[in-house]
């Protein structure tokens, strides 16, 4: 309607699109030595906006995912996603037509569908799963698939491939088997920390103009103490990578393991105890607080709880454990 405030995605579409013009999104890259840095920077941008966080994690992934695997090197101008998820139901297909790769199919959880220019997408074809560069212009974002109100302005939709052309971006399996993969997984990390981080100091805050009471300030200790270990084991994974970018010594995936499941619990303990000592008047009267809240909650879910532990588990099992 003529007068309108822009939707959620539109809001973020701007912000996201300013960051890269800005240079804002322009980060070391992992295992550049200085790994911390762009973690850092991917905690600010949780503090400001999750869903703006996603999109510029999901950039910044894609710039180093390229080069990693020798892909082209990006526009200056250009905005990208990584679109990877690969849940229950539809799918993306890749075959050879006429001496080139194109896309068929539909792949879910696309964030800044209808922001990037271009994605990097993972697709099945014969000789195993494969990862495609494909210009956005050409595609169709379902615009009806992403109801959600957690992470509304992530633009997270379905999007409908016809026969699109895609430029294979390092060997079948590439992907998932390179040192990044487990790097950048810790890095998605950082997002949730400072989503976390956010919610957080609302408590801080108000703990600093008010009596909050002895049980809100238990909450805020144990919140202090919670967010200073996952600070401090995403300081010290970032610091594992940047000693050892080629993960020669094989504990990439353990570390990620180790540190996104940290993060998650401590995530998840910072939203029960903000909202169990301050109740319901930051969710019903703080917009910022409120949105932050549903955010991180829906961001987290990319932690799989148990079936991360349990392969944590495993991991150790294989592995060993220093303690």
């Amino acid at each position: 309607m003529p007068g309108s405030s822009p939707a959620a995605w539109q809001r973020t579409a701007g912000a996201f699109t300013a960051a890269v013009e800005s240079g804002r999104l322009d980060l070391p890259l992992p295992g550049s030595g200085a790994t911390w840095e762009r973690w850092a920077a991917f905690a600010d941008l949780a503090g400001e906006d999750l869903s703006l966080a996603r999109l510029g994690e999901g950039h910044a992934d894609a710039i180093a995912i390229l080069a990693e695997l020798g892909g082209p090197r990006p526009r200056p101008d250009s905005r990208w996603g990584v679109w990877a998820a690969n849940p229950p139901g539809p799918n993306l297909t890749a075959s050879r037509h006429r001496g080139m790769w194109v896309l068929q199919g539909t792949k879910q959880y696309c964030s800044g569908a209808r922001v990037c220019t271009n994605a990097l997408v993972t697709a099945a074809a014969d000789d195993g799963p494969r990862l495609f560069a494909v210009a956005v212009g050409n595609l169709q974002p379902l615009e009806d698939s992403w109801p959600a109100t957690g992470m509304a302005g992530s633009d997270t939709l379905n999007v409908g491939f016809s026969t699109i052309p895609g430029v294979p971006i390092g060997p079948p399996g590439g992907y998932v088997n390179r040192p990044g993969f487990s790097h950048g997984g810790a890095g998605v990390a950082a997002c949730w920390y400072g989503g976390a981080r956010a919610v957080g100091r609302t408590l801080l805050s108000a703990a600093a103009k008010r009596d909050i009471g002895a049980h809100a300030l238990a909450h805020l200790g144990a919140v202090d103490l919670g967010l200073g270990t996952a600070r401090d084991a995403l300081r010290k994974a970032a610091h594992e990578i940047d000693a050892d970018p080629g993960d020669r010594h094989g504990g990439g995936a353990l570390r990620a393991l180790r540190v996104r499941t940290l993060t998650e619990a401590v995530a998840t303990d910072v939203l029960a105890r903000t909202g169990r000592a301050l109740g319901a008047g930051p969710l019903s009267h703080d917009e910022a607080h409120s949105r932050a809240v549903a955010d991180l909650t829906v961001y987290l879910r990319q932690h799989h709880a148990e079936r991360d532990l349990a392969l944590l588990g495993e991991r150790v099992t294989e592995q060993g454990a220093a303690w």
